[in-house]
């Protein structure tokens, strides 16, 4: 199997991926108890679909039939450029097209390339939109430890990495677990989040994250208890990421589909609240703005205004 393997790794790189890493597909028992944990506390809020699924994100051969390695990918999407000051703001995942969109088409290539190579081997890919672990994988593919912000860290590049898992009826070269846990005695992001949603042991309650708030609740309403507390977020929140130490080591991406939408870099808070239905729709219909839909991105710009200091 090392032959496939070095092809695989190879293959990555050549594609585009920033890191490849490869763990035997077994089931996560102790995720398992974690997970069921988190929701029987309701820490998803509203993201009912979260409860959806519960034996397929802990096991992959419940995704695929007979699988034998998990196959994780790292596409970095850090940029160069920055927002205008003291605007509203998108957090960086979100300023070119949609990484779903991108790397599941790169992904479907990519399992193409490995198959004309290996051959008629069963696979498939998830970008972040299926019930699959994926930084669990990523850590026992040996790519980085979950820092105490939930996030996926890399010694290399720290965490502005999307991640992408692909799983295969073929057995590989199995990389060993990352086992070192490199925040220390920081506290940065705990410290800094301004909504108190990271909690002790690398708990992440989900149902205070600005994140949650302004992407996943579909609700007319943002909650007052939080008003003040955005920091000028209108879609997503980076505080956590941009406080890391870890995040010193972040390079350049070189996805030109991540490239932003000078839009996002460069409205201010006027041009966002006097923007059409019909012009939100015809700039951000390949960005992941669409998520929030219009009326998501204006109730968040109105939750701002109410005594923030967006421009």
């Amino acid at each position: 199997m090392q032959k496939p393997t070095h092809f695989i790794k190879s293959l990555a790189s050549q594609k585009g991926f920033d890191f490849c890493g490869i763990a035997k597909a077994t089931p996560l028992p102790e995720d398992a108890r974690k997970l069921e944990k988190w929701l029987l506390q309701g820490k998803h809020g509203a993201m009912q679909y979260m409860e959806n699924h519960f034996e397929l994100r802990i096991n992959p051969q419940q995704l695929v039939p007979g699988a034998k390695s998990v196959i994780t990918l790292l596409k970095n999407y850090y940029p160069t450029e920055h927002q205008k000051d003291r605007c509203p703001k998108i957090s960086k995942y979100a300023w070119g097209e949609d990484y779903h969109d991108v790397i599941r088409s790169q992904l479907k290539d990519f399992l193409q390339q490995i198959k004309l190579q290996i051959g008629d081997i069963h696979g498939r890919g998830f970008v972040d939109s299926a019930p699959v672990l994926e930084r669990t994988w990523a850590v026992k593919s040996g790519l980085g430890w979950i820092g105490k912000n939930g996030n996926l860290i890399t010694k290399m590049q720290g965490s502005f990495l999307f991640i992408a898992t692909l799983i295969v009826d073929v057995e590989l070269v199995y990389d060993d677990p990352f086992t070192k846990d490199y925040c220390g005695t920081c506290t940065k992001c705990i410290d800094y989040c301004p909504t108190d949603a990271i909690e002790p042991n690398k708990v992440i309650n989900g149902s205070k994250c600005i994140s949650y708030f302004t992407i996943e609740l579909k609700e007319a309403l943002i909650p007052e208890s939080m008003k003040h507390k955005f920091n000028d977020w209108m879609f997503g929140c980076d505080i956590c990421q941009d406080i890391c130490p870890w995040n010193r080591f972040s390079k350049p991406h070189q996805e030109p589909a991540f490239q932003p939408l000078p839009e996002i870099l460069n409205f201010s808070t006027s041009e966002w609240e006097e923007m059409t239905e019909e012009t939100f729709k015809n700039i951000f219909r390949n960005s992941p703005l669409k998520r929030s839909k219009y009326s998501g991105i204006k109730r968040n710009l109105k939750f701002l205004n109410t005594g923030s200091s967006v421009c």
